[in-house]
């Protein structure tokens, strides 16, 4: 099982934010902002190249709690962001979106 399978299941410990019966929010445990929470599917699913017809819904839901999970930690305005694949900073392959805030974050991505 990966790193997120373990932490939904709660075989490794995690600050819980957010959760429902198809999706997990916690506390990023190397926050790069005041609020940087880890939102996932309870689906595994690899990346967002493996975002399918069958199991959008999941992504459709986080999308959908985003500004609640936003407002349970104070904040309003916010920067959301996937990396797909390795080259791209994916360093556990389980599809997750950072909500990351609290402090004034800039145009610059990178």
């Amino acid at each position: 099982m990966c790193l997120f399978c373990n932490i939904i299941d709660g075989s490794v410990p995690s600050q819980k934010v957010y959760e429902d019966d198809m999706i997990y929010a916690f506390k990023d445990i190397n926050p790069v902002a005041p609020v940087h929470i880890v939102i996932v599917p309870k689906e595994h699913i690899d990346c967002a190249n493996s975002v399918t017809v069958d199991n959008s819904k999941y992504v459709a839901c986080i999308f959908e709690k985003i500004p609640e999970i936003a407002k349970l930690c104070g904040i309003d305005s916010y920067r959301i962001i996937n990396n797909c694949g390795e080259d791209a900073g994916q360093s556990v392959m389980h599809l997750h979106f950072h909500l990351v805030g609290g402090k004034k974050l800039g145009e610059r991505i990178l």
